[in-house]
């Protein structure tokens, strides 16, 4: 049998080897960011929507006055803007609207953001038992959401407060209940789809717990749904509340509150107009912020779109 040839000869000196460095793998909020920036309407809604968040957050800061004290002071009523003292008028009790619009924003924003993760925490956990265990307890679940989804929103929210008692927590407890179905629906469907998935099988068959399958790996593969819901969500939950304040079925006078300033302001529309109008151009803006940013970060974060 003839032997190998020798791939170096003796004393014949060894090059290194060029190897290439290894290609750091793609981070994908990185990738998701990328995206995100590319669309011009997405970062106009982000940057609005932290600019309203910061000045709400900011109100104990700025040199506002009280929002809530009276000037009973006929003089000072229902006073236009750009009123020396008052840059954008004061309200039929003579109430600077600047602080008050401010004020009220930190109690819109909580509220909408409180209704949902009210309405979030309940809908994962329904819809991740219901997508993943099937069965029974799929079927009761969704009769029970059926249940709930039979009614009109908003009157069963009404129904909800009027039973409860009218106060910004009541508020959003009723529009937390009415927005559970979203959830539990949503995350439902794309866990039926995730389950039988090869990544799913192979945890059952290594032993897997039930608790680590839902915690370990469903829960984290609808993170993105659940974000881009949950943010789409904010502005409708921010007008749900402010619509019950509109009714006196939310915030309480003389808490500062943009639903109850518009209903208030409307009583004095043909006198001052702004006193209705600015509460109710905020919720405008702020909802619109909240679903361009959503749309955005839909986009950014489907898999399925270009780097």
């Amino acid at each position: 049998m003839a032997r190998a040839k020798p791939l170096l000869a003796p004393g014949e000196p060894v090059e290194p080897l060029a190897l290439s460095p290894p290609s750091a793998p793609r981070s994908e909020w990185a990738r998701a960011w990328r995206q995100f920036r590319r669309h011009p309407l997405a970062l106009s809604g982000a940057v609005l929507l932290l600019t309203i968040v910061l000045i709400a957050l900011a109100a104990p800061l700025l040199p506002l006055p009280d929002p809530v004290p009276r000037d009973l002071q006929t003089v000072n009523r229902l006073r236009p803007l750009g009123t020396p003292g008052h840059l954008l008028g004061t309200d039929e009790l003579g109430r600077d609207l600047l602080s008050r619009l401010v004020w009220g924003g930190r109690v819109s924003l909580v509220a909408g953001v409180g209704a949902a993760i009210l309405s979030l925490l309940p809908g994962i956990a329904i819809g991740l038992l219901a997508g993943y265990l099937g069965g029974w307890v799929d079927s009761l679940a969704m009769r029970l959401i059926d249940m709930v989804m039979a009614f009109p929103g908003v009157l069963l929210a009404i129904a909800i407060v009027a039973a409860a008692g009218p106060s910004l927590n009541n508020a959003m407890l009723a529009v937390a209940v009415v927005g559970v179905p979203l959830y539990a629906r949503l995350i439902r469907g794309h866990v039926l789809s995730l389950r039988e998935r090869e990544f799913i099988q192979a945890a059952e068959v290594i032993g897997a717990s039930r608790l680590r399958l839902l915690v370990r790996h469903l829960l984290p593969n609808c993170l993105p749904l659940i974000i881009v819901a949950a943010t789409l969500d904010v502005g409708t939950k921010i007008i749900a509340t402010a619509s019950l304040s509109f009714l006196g079925l939310g915030t309480q006078p003389p808490q500062p509150d943009w639903g109850a300033m518009l209903a208030t302001g409307r009583q004095f529309f043909l006198v001052a107009p702004h006193v209705a109008i600015l509460p109710g151009l905020l919720i405008f803006l702020t909802v619109i912020a909240f679903n361009l940013f959503g749309e955005g970060l839909q986009e950014a974060l489907d898999s399925r779109l270009p780097l």
